[in-house]
């Protein structure tokens, strides 16, 4: 038994103290640091600390599309009609069986701005999408590059002057939020919840210097830093990848910027069933084994003390000791306040949903889940999925 301050410890007791003491330390830090990193910036933004593009350049927008043909119906027009005066749309069609031909071509007499191209049917690579991408900034006449998807939709009209307006010189990577449509049940608002915090996370590190990853439904880069990094010729061999890894392969804190405006935000259609989501989510994972051993230890780190956060507050709570019960108590909701002030205050930054019952829900399953997605999903990957 060990003493401290009057009361007795034994050893066991005391080591689950120590290791509670030290993840909630680094959650604090994680939080504060990174999480908060979206409020931070915006306050410099309102200082007038942060330098912008005064002028327009050339921009052109690049989507690749796979049999989509409503949801290029339903949103290609938001894009093709935003305020700003020097802009292309390239729409690439990557082997379609819908109708997305003859809707290009319907489209084309109405919006002179739009421009097509297409992935060759026999086209044997891994991911089309990539070849698609690759065709698309082929195609591109401007510098400035501008990424989204088929099925988003553009918050407002100002959504390309936002994202270029961080281009100034030595920007290399712009990263936004590419956020999902709200929709009724648990699995909308766990999907709200998943996609919000990782947001926060990788803008949040860019905001520190420290970038890992940016989103395909909101990203701009330089043609010629595309060109200069050979794109996508060390990830061909992968299914996705087209977005993050090319952002964690070549940007850096000197080269990237984030833009914040809720006005910039992309919003996406969601899975609507757990195992479209469970397909999603593996597809994504699947290629964070070849990010760099920096970003690697740093996603791990957060998930890995978050729950042990919890493992550490629940075996101490079983110990049935009234005073250490209150010290985990304590330390719990100073942790939990501290999420709920810092993810709903950037939530309302980006009029996101507020959660808080199903916060701690979230913030424990999610790593599990992502975990066993993981593990899952690179033993059941098929080989022959394209997109």
């Amino acid at each position: 038994m060990t003493e401290i301050f009057g009361f007795s410890l034994s050893l066991l007791t005391l080591v689950l103290l120590c290791g509670l003491f030290l993840v909630f330390c680094y959650q604090i830090y994680f939080y504060c640091r990174y999480i908060n990193g979206v409020i931070r910036y915006r306050n410099k933004i309102r200082k007038g600390k942060v330098a912008f593009l005064d002028e327009k350049p050339g921009v052109s927008i690049i989507i690749c599309s796979k049999n989509e043909a409503n949801k290029l119906k339903e949103f290609l027009p938001s894009i093709l009609e935003q305020d700003y005066p020097d802009f292309e749309v390239i729409v690439v069609n990557d082997g379609s069986t819908d109708e997305t031909d003859m809707l290009l071509i319907d489209l084309l007499k109405k919006y002179p701005r739009l421009r097509t191209t297409f992935v060759p049917m026999e086209a044997t690579n891994l991911s089309t999408k990539k070849l698609g991408i690759s065709l698309g900034i082929k195609a591109a006449k401007n510098d400035f590059l501008l990424f989204t998807d088929a099925d988003c939709q553009p918050k407002s009209k100002d959504w390309i002057s936002l994202m270029v307006r961080n281009f100034v010189p030595k920007v290399e990577f712009v990263l936004g939020y590419g956020a999902y449509f709200h929709r009724k049940g648990l699995l909308n608002r766990l999907i709200n919840y998943d996609t919000f915090f990782i947001a926060l996370q990788y803008m949040g590190m860019a905001i520190a210097g420290k970038p890992y990853m940016g989103v395909g439904r909101n990203l701009a880069y330089r043609k010629t830093t595309f060109l200069h990094h050979n794109g996508f010729s060390e990830s061909l061999g992968l299914i996705s990848g087209d977005d993050d890894l090319f952002v964690n392969k070549t940007a850096n804190g000197n080269n990237t910027r984030v833009e914040i405006s809720p006005e910039s935000i992309t919003f996406s259609e969601p899975k609507t069933t757990w195992k479209s989501w469970y397909l999603q989510k593996a597809r994504h994972l699947s290629v964070s084994p070849f990010y760099t051993w920096q970003s690697k230890l740093m996603l791990f780190m957060e998930p890995f003390t978050r729950d042990l956060f919890y493992v550490f507050c629940f075996v101490l709570l079983l110990q049935g000791d009234m005073i250490i019960s209150l010290v985990v108590a304590a330390i719990f909701l100073i942790r939990y306040f501290t999420q709920l002030y810092i993810v709903n205050r950037t939530g309302k930054h980006f009029n996101e949903r507020r959660f808080f019952l199903l916060l701690p829900i979230f913030d424990l399953v999610l790593p599990i889940l992502s975990l066993s997605i993981f593990i899952t999903g690179k033993a059941s990957r098929r080989k022959n999925k394209k997109w």
